[in-house]
C-alpha cells in the first residue's frame, strides 16, 4: 500500500510517500510556489495535481495543513493538524506521553500528549509573535541569517513589545539606540519563548518533542533546556505533519 501525507502549510507544502511502512519522497515546496506550479482550478475549485509531481500510483492521500482542503481527490482524507502532528511526534520519537511543541510558519501549537491521545492543547493562529515568522522577519531587521540568529541567547536585551510587528519596530529603535545586535538576537529568541511559556507551564509534563522549523533554532532549544525540559528533536521536524498523515490509521 502507498499513502501520501501532505502538510500543506502557509509557508511550505511537505509531502512524505509511506509504502508498506517504508517512509520516502520527502518533498518541501515553498507555498506560493507549490500552488503555481503544482495547482489546477476547476469545477469544483482549487486543487492540487498529484500527476504534476510525478507521482502516478497511490493508494490513499492523507492531508492536513492550511490547504488541506486543496487535495480534492478520490480517496483523500483530510485530518486536523493537532492530530497529524501528535501522531507524527509519537512515531517519530517513539514516545506516548510528552508535549509537543510545533511552532509552525504562522501559528504555534503546544498539546499535551497522553498514551498517545491529545489530552488537551492550546493554538495560536491570530498572532505571529512565536511563529517563524516572526524569527524571519525579526534576522531580516538585525541582519543575520536565521541560522545566526539561533546562535544567540545570552545576555538577550528584554523586548517589551507583545505584538510582532510593534517588536520589529522596537527592534529599530534599539539597533539606533546602540544596543549590540547579539543581544537583541538574543531577545528575539527569548521572546518566542516567553510568548508560549505560560501554556507550557500548564503541564507538569517536562518530555518535550519540538518540531516545525522552529526546532532547528539552537538558542529555542538551549533556552528549553535550561529551564529544566527534557527536549527531543525529532529526526525530521519540519515533516512531521506530513509523516503523521503518512502513517494515519496504518502504524
Amino acid at each position: 500500500m502507498i499513502q501520501l501525507g501532505f502538510d500543506i502549510g502557509s509557508r511550505a507544502v511537505k509531502l512524505v510517500s509511506n509504502e508498506d511502512g517504508k517512509l520516502s519522497g520527502f518533498l518541501m515546496f515553498d507555498t506560493i510556489k507549490f500552488y503555481r506550479e503544482y495547482g489546477t482550478r476547476g469545477g469544483d475549485g482549487f486543487r492540487v495535481d498529484i500527476a504534476r509531481l510525478g507521482i502516478d500510483r497511490f493508494d490513499r492521500i492523507v492531508s492536513t495543513g492550511y490547504g488541506r482542503e486543496n487535495v480534492k481527490l478520490a480517496g483523500t482524507v483530510v485530518i486536523p493538524e493537532t492530530e497529524a502532528h501528535t501522531i507524527g511526534a509519537a512515531y517519530q520519537a517513539a514516545l506516548s506521553d510528552f508535549v509537543l511543541l510545533d511552532l509552525g510558519g504562522q501559528d504555534s501549537k503546544v498539546v499535551l500528549v497522553k498514551g498517545g491521545n491529545v489530552m488537551d492543547f492550546y493554538m495560536n493562529d491570530r498572532c505571529a509573535a512565536s511563529t517563524g515568522r516572526f524569527l524571519e522577519n525579526s534576522a531580516k531587521v538585525l541582519g543575520l541569517s536565521l541560522d545566526e540568529l539561533s546562535g544567540f541567547w545570552e545576555e538577550p536585551e528584554k523586548l517589551a513589545s507583545t505584538c510582532a510587528i510593534f517588536a520589529e519596530s522596537e527592534l529599530i529603535g534599539k539597533i539606533a539606540s546602540g544596543v549590540a545586535i547579539k543581544r537583541l538576537a538574543a531577545g528575539v529568541n527569548h521572546s518566542v519563548i516567553a510568548r508560549f511559556l505560560p501554556f507550557l507551564k500548564r503541564f507538569d509534563e517536562k518530555k518535550l518533542v519540538v518540531v516545525g522549523g522552529v526546532a532547528k533554532n539552537h538558542a529555542v532549544v538551549h533556552i528549553l533546556k535550561d529551564m529544566g525540559y527534557d527536549v527531543v528533536i525529532p529526526r525530521y521536524p519540519q515533516f512531521n505533519g506530513a509523516i503523521g498523515c503518512a502513517i494515519w490509521g496504518i502504524c
